[in-house]
């Protein structure tokens, strides 16, 4: 078994070599040369954090707002405030709304402003005295292609990068992109770091050698029924490159795109070249990226915390690939894999229905799931993939170069795919690990699904958590939310036709107070008629909240995820998903259901 790049294409890309059918529906992918940009003014301004609350070390503060307490005369009398302020070298300015003082300082010295301070502090009648801060908007990144990357900033359907950037840019974190190498680009060359070329058949690496410690991309085109039977002809794709700009390109150079955790580094692991590429060389590809041992390889210097697999193939996970993907993890390493781009569900395509992996489904420009996405109850969570058959740049727009065959010039292209969405996740891995290095991959996993938004567009057959959030979460796993727990429930129960209600348990433990206000119910019910079904959530003290009403909905099957404020309940319990079939000549199967905290 073998994978493939899941970027949708004209014509099937990365076929297996020894598989027949790998990939039915896929779609087009625009190449942009014309987008690359020369590089701007160098001493342009960088971007300024819109929460920018202190001043910047070793600037000279110029004012002071002071609180006095109440019954102070210099609280409500201005003449007291002015003689106050003289009195410790300083200058009355005004009253401000909240009924402070506003204190100029003239231009003191750092000592002076801290000798009139702690004159204010001293006073027993002040209640406190804090600078008078200066706060600027928030800056877009000077990268000149940024405003086309709607992917990351849009508010209907982006993933919220900018506003994370106030936290983390990923700093410190290597993330491996396991796929077809990297090809020269100078809007992401200073975030690579070594990698290796895993490709042992020389038929499938056409660089003219096996492994080798060179991870570039020469190349990945074919010709018609090169690969298989009825297959076109193809150009080289420079799939791995585009991946790796939309994780960590270079940002706020004045040139090209922003990366999503561009404080990080790429460590290019070669294991597709020429009609796709083997399981065994990606097994060894997730061994070596993650810190493991492969033989006749030497130890990997910069151990990937994230890897990202924006590639797959038909079929169930391989024990082999689950050991490796297994070992990875145990190691600490957070693995990240495209859900393909089928238009089926995940269950039959590998990798994206492995354990111990975050699956991604592709998300368009409106929110809705992409018309290609796999989807079902083994997806996690959906990032924004792009659909340029709505519009060119509807696309995923990154890293490119603008050769047929072989390399020629950097470029930039729109993609589209769950190979471009998978980037988007494992760029928000990335600056998880940067802001918290104590997260296991466990809990980045339950981080990102925990704080992801509902999808603003409709999906049907599962998207997992919903539409992937960067700030939110990067706010959650830095003190300013919680990172999350799953809870599962996977026994099957049958729901009778128009009878009573079928109950289901869950028992959370382990959680302190409260569960949240965002809650999130996810079902998997299999049913030939779902607006029969009534659906509720039952709390541990029996509150119940209704999640569905019956309807006159004729769809096969219910794959969704609710959100219920649940702030008033205990976290911890036995919570309860009650399901009843409220009419006749239809039957169905709860088949598994999950909360996540």
């Amino acid at each position: 078994m073998k994978g493939t790049p899941l970027r949708t294409s004209p014509a099937l890309r990365r076929k297996l070599i020894s598989v027949a059918a790998l990939s039915a529906a896929l779609l087009t992918g625009t190449t942009l040369p014309s987008v690359a940009a020369p590089a701007q003014d160098a001493a342009a301004l960088p971007p300024v954090s819109a929460a920018q609350t202190e001043a910047a070390p070793g600037v000279t503060a110029e004012r002071l707002i002071v609180g006095y307490k109440s019954g102070a005369a210099e609280a409500t009398s201005n003449t007291a405030a002015e003689a106050d302020a003289t009195a410790k070298d300083a200058d009355f300015s005004r009253r401000l709304g909240t009924g402070a003082a506003l204190v100029d300082l003239g231009g003191a010295s750092k000592t002076d402003v801290a000798d009139v301070v702690a004159q204010y502090k001293a006073d027993p009648s002040v209640a406190y005295v804090v600078p008078d801060r200066l706060n600027q908007p928030q800056a877009d990144p000077n990268d000149t292609e940024y405003a086309k990357q709607w992917d990351l900033f849009e508010s209907t359907a982006g993933m919220n990068v900018p506003a994370a950037w106030n936290t983390t840019t990923g700093t410190g974190v290597t993330v491996a992109v396991i796929d077809t190498g990297y090809v020269a680009h100078s809007d992401l060359a200073s975030n690579i770091v070594a990698g290796y070329d895993f490709i042992a058949d020389t038929a499938v690496s056409v660089d003219g050698n096996g492994r080798d410690n060179n991870p570039a991309d020469p190349g990945d085109w074919y010709n018609a029924n090169e690969c298989a039977a009825g297959v076109p002809a193809s150009n080289s794709s420079w799939h791995g490159t585009h991946v790796a700009g939309t994780i960590a390109a270079v940002t706020n150079n004045g040139k090209g795109i922003a990366g999503i955790a561009h404080g990080a580094k790429i460590s290019p692991v070669r294991v597709l070249g020429k009609c796709g590429g083997y399981d065994s060389d990606i097994i060894d590809a997730i061994t070596w990226a993650s810190g493991g041992t492969v033989s006749g390889v030497p130890a990997n210097a910069n151990v990937a915390k994230v890897i990202n697999m924006s590639l797959g193939g038909d079929g169930a996970c391989s024990t082999a690939t689950q050991n490796a993907i297994n070992g990875a993890v145990g190691r600490g390493t957070t693995v990240v894999v495209a859900a393909g781009n089928e238009s089926d569900n995940v269950a039959n395509h590998n990798p994206g229905n492995c354990n111990n992996v975050i699956s991604v489904a592709a998300t368009n420009r409106a929110g809705a799931k992409a018309s290609y996405s796999n989807f079902g109850s083994l997806v996690d969570i959906s990032a924004p993939g792009g659909e340029t058959r709505t519009a060119t740049a509807n696309g995923i727009l990154s890293t490119l170069n603008s050769g047929t065959k072989t390399p020629v010039a950097e470029s930039y292209s729109y993609y589209q795919g769950t190979s471009m969405a998978t980037p988007h996740v494992a760029g928000l891995a990335a600056l998880l690990k940067s802001a918290n290095s104590a997260l296991t991959p466990a809990q980045i996993e339950s981080a990102i699904k925990a704080n992801a938004r509902a999808l603003p567009g409709a999906c049907s057959g599962g998207c997992g958590a919903g539409l992937a959030d960067a700030a939110k979460t990067v706010a959650a796993v830095s003190g300013g939310g919680s990172t999350g727990a799953v809870f599962t429930n996977t026994t099957a129960v049958a729901v009778p036709d128009n009878a009573a209600a079928i109950e289901s348990s869950i028992s959370v433990t382990g959680r302190t107070g409260n569960a949240p206000a965002n809650l999130q119910v996810g079902v998997d019910i299999s049913h030939t008629y779902r607006g029969d079904l009534v659906i509720d959530l039952v709390a541990p003290d029996g509150t119940v909240y209704s999640l569905k009403t019956a309807s006159s909905d004729s769809t096969d099957n219910l794959v969704t995820t609710y959100t219920v404020d649940a702030s008033s309940e205990t976290a911890n319990g036995t919570w309860k998903l009650r399901v009843k079939d409220s009419a006749a000549q239809d039957t169905g199967t709860l088949n598994s259901w999950k909360l996540t905290f």
